[in-house]
This record gives structure tokens, C-alpha cells and sequence, in this order.
């Protein structure tokens, strides 16, 4: 489904990924995590075709990504359904119009919205809310709405981030049951968390990037100690001792004594910040790019 070969990208003099090589097979369920400013970020970036990489190529669903022009990119970004972490829902259409929409700015025909909406609204348990506005809704219920919108153009797969990041722990993973389930049904997912919680109870394929490289890829727990949004201080983690685990395990769980170590503290890159707010129909329509 998606493979990057080799691929860096860099701000200037901040990192964004280093030769990152990842395969993520049709059908996959990943999680994507590490510190803030790691390059979480800039990975799903590059997969919307929303910045190129200076070296290295991606691939999405058998086609090179990083030969493609601007007019191509609707029909790229078509392929993904994306779940943001505050549903960026809009307030003045009801569940079943939030889901319309996202077939309205593609020109579907009547016909297949009116056949499509109550199938998706069904699937994700939420067919009794269809005419009710979001502030009508529980936090969970708008999470539904948005995974509801995400597939209602029949993505080959799902990019969440953060879903889970506004919702109790009960409603998170009741979300992560509906993932999953969407998961079974063949959509790749593709998640983006801090929630270490989460990871460890799933335990599926995990994707660990520090500082910009790809340092673990395998099935099993979340591997990082979790780093609170507001920290100034980068971790390195798995890549300052990678000759040495128990040093490396050492300092992610006590930040303090990881300084000591170091002896100097390594500030973290700036994360690039994106804001999506409405752009929903801008996304797929591949115009201006949601996160600029």
C-alpha cells in the first residue's frame, strides 16, 4: 500500500525525516508514534503529496507519488481518509450532511450519497443520530461522525491522528474497537498517537521514529515513555544508546537521569504545526494544502 524507499526530508536545518525506508502492506493496521517534532508529522505529509522529499521515493498503491504532478494529487489524496483528533466537523450541517459533503465536493451523483451515507452511518454505529448537529453529540459520537465521513468515498485507507486525544479511556477504545473492526473489513489504517496505552493493549505493528529515523518497526508495545506536548527537552531514546538497551530503557523512563547521562541537554526540532480547521472540500479537491 504504501512504501517509502530511502526517503529524507529537511527544513532547513531541522530534521525532518532521514532515510526513512518503510513498507505499510494493504490491509495493515500501524501505529505511528515517537517524541514530538520526531517526523511523524512530515510521514503524513508526504503521503498526502503535500510536500516532496529531497531523496528518495514513495510509493502509494503501486504508483510513485514522487513523480506525479499537481493535477494528480485529488486523485491521490482520493485513495485516503483521513480522522482528525478534533473531528473538525461542521456545526451547521447535521451527521448526515457532514457525511454528505465529503461525496458533494467530488461530484458524486445524488444517488450514491443517498445510497453510501446511511451505509457508513450504520457502520459506525451512529444511523440514530443522522439528523442531529454536532453539539448535539457526546465527544465519541463526533468521533463517529468523523470515521463516517473518512470512509464515505471508499478510501483504501484511513490516516488517524491523534483519534483517540479528545476522548475519555472507556471512549477511546471503543473507538479502537470501530478501527479495528473497519480494519477487518480490509482498510489499512495508518495511526499517529501519543496514547501508550492504546498501543500496548492493541499490540499491533508499531512504527517508532526518533530525531527523524525509522528506529523500530515491529508488532508489540509503544517503546517510548510518554512525552508530555509542551516538553523542550528531546529525548534521544533509542538512538543515543543503541548499542546499549538498558541505558536506552533507562532514559526514557527517567528523563532527569537521561540528562545526567548525556551530560547536555539536545533541544528537539520544532514541529511543523497544521491547522485544517473547514478545508475539508480544499483537501479533496486538491487545492490549497490543509496543513499550510
Amino acid at each position: 500500500m504504501i512504501v517509502f524507499n530511502n526517503v529524507t526530508k529537511k527544513y532547513g536545518e531541522n530534521v525532518g525525516l532521514i532515510d526513512a525506508s518503510v513498507h505499510i502492506k494493504s490491509g495493515d493496521f500501524v501505529f505511528l508514534v515517537g517524541p514530538s517534532g520526531a517526523g511523524k508529522t512530515t510521514f503524513i505529509r508526504l503521503i498526502l503529496k503535500e510536500i516532496d522529499p529531497d531523496k528518495g521515493r514513495i510509493v502509494l498503491a503501486g504508483r510513485d507519488i514522487t513523480r506525479v504532478g499537481r493535477r494528480e494529487i485529488p486523485d491521490i489524496r482520493q485513495k485516503i481518509g483521513m480522522v482528525f483528533q478534533d473531528f473538525r466537523l461542521l456545526e451547521k450541517k447535521t451527521v448526515y450532511e457532514n457525511v454528505a459533503f465529503a461525496m458533494e465536493v467530488l461530484h458524486k451523483s445524488r444517488k450514491e450519497i443517498r445510497e453510501r451515507v446511511p451505509y457508513v452511518l450504520e457502520l459506525v454505529d451512529i444511523a440514530d443520530k443522522a439528523n442531529r448537529y454536532p453539539s448535539e453529540l457526546s465527544a465519541g459520537e463526533q468521533q463517529r461522525v468523523g470515521i463516517a465521513r473518512a470512509l464515505a468515498n471508499k478510501p483504501r485507507m484511513l490516516i488517524c491522528d491523534e483519534p483517540t486525544g479528545n476522548l475519555d479511556p472507556i471512549t477511546a477504545m471503543d473507538i479502537m474497537a470501530l478501527l479495528e473492526q473497519i480494519n477487518i473489513r480490509g482498510t489499512t489504517i495508518l495511526m499517529v498517537t501519543h496514547a501508550k496505552d492504546i498501543v500496548d493493549k492493541m499490540n499491533k505493528r508499531v512504527v517508532a521514529i526518533d530525531h527523524g529515523h525509522i528506529v523500530r518497526d515491529e508488532e508489540g508495545s509503544y517503546g517510548y515513555a510518554r512525552q508530555n506536548e509542551s516538553d523542550d527537552l528531546y529525548i534521544p531514546g533509542f538512538t543515543a544508546f543503541m548499542d546499549n538497551p538498558v541505558k536506552a530503557a533507562t532514559m526514557q523512563l527517567d528523563p532527569d537521569l537521561a540528562e545526567a547521562i548525556l551530560g547536555k541537554t539536545v533541544a528537539r526540532p520544532d514541529p511543523v504545526e497544521y491547522d485544517v480547521d473547514s478545508m475539508l472540500s480544499a483537501y479533496l479537491d486538491g487545492g490549497e494544502d490543509i496543513y499550510e
